[in-house]
């Protein structure tokens, strides 16, 4: 997906880069980890109220952080039908564990919208999140000029291009 912030009103994009930001602030309570990327995803209700946040791992070893936003926020009651979810770093479309992949719990939640940072580098998959959610009727925003601070946060585990 292309970045797509030129058809979206200002006070839109002010909103995503807010929730965004959020997000990705968020990753940083991830505990380092040389197999798993720290991501931090914050689920936004159609009233622009936050329904639930997590981060990668905060539940369980194996838990992505869209994941734990989308449990937290079923656990609680919330409707996530319809919602925005903000997660610093594209939604997995395939896990080397066999767990269900995060774009299945959005398409599977009724999730509206999906506003991320940084396409999932090929480290440990080839992702095709974005294209998945689109493909199911999700809106996709990728806001690539973020993406940089997610690159910081899991640097970790990304290739050093010199």
């Amino acid at each position: 997906m292309q970045n797509q912030n030129s058809a979206k009103p200002s006070s839109m994009i002010k909103i995503d880069s807010m929730w965004l930001r959020a997000a990705i602030e968020l990753s940083k309570q991830c505990g380092p980890s040389s197999h798993a990327f720290s991501v931090g995803a914050i689920l936004v209700g159609a009233d622009g109220k936050e329904i639930a946040r997590g981060y990668s791992r905060e539940t369980a070893a194996n838990m992505h952080a869209e994941e734990t936003a989308l449990l937290k926020a079923t656990q609680s009651g919330y409707l996530t039908h319809g919602a925005t979810m903000y997660t610093s770093m594209e939604p997995c479309s395939v896990r080397l564990s066999g767990r269900t992949p995060c774009t299945r719990h959005l398409i599977d939640a009724g999730v509206a919208r999906v506003v991320y940072a940084l396409a999932e580098p090929n480290t440990f998959v080839v992702c095709q999140g974005d294209r998945q959610l689109a493909t199911a009727g999700i809106s996709v925003q990728h806001l690539a000029e973020l993406g940089p601070l997610v690159e910081r946060i899991n640097q970790h585990l990304l290739k050093d291009p010199h």
